[in-house]
């Protein structure tokens, strides 16, 4: 299953516990406020990395969540 969504929706994934693994798309545009992807979550959010995808307009990075 996937979800998507923005800091919102992802904080609260992470702080129910229920994700296996974490897909970013790094695109170098800075844009809203400063607000933490994951939340307080990610202070104690232990991360793998599985694989780096580079492209021209963006990074794709891909984590397994640990616990």
């Amino acid at each position: 299953m996937a979800i998507g969504g923005g800091p919102t929706t992802a904080q609260g994934f992470v702080e129910a516990g229920l994700l296996d693994e974490i897909q970013i798309h790094l695109i170098p545009v800075l844009l809203g406020e400063g607000i933490r992807l994951f939340g307080q979550a990610g202070d104690r959010l232990a991360l793998a990395p599985i694989g780096v995808i580079e492209a021209p307009d963006a990074t794709h990075l891909r984590y397994r969540v640990l616990r």
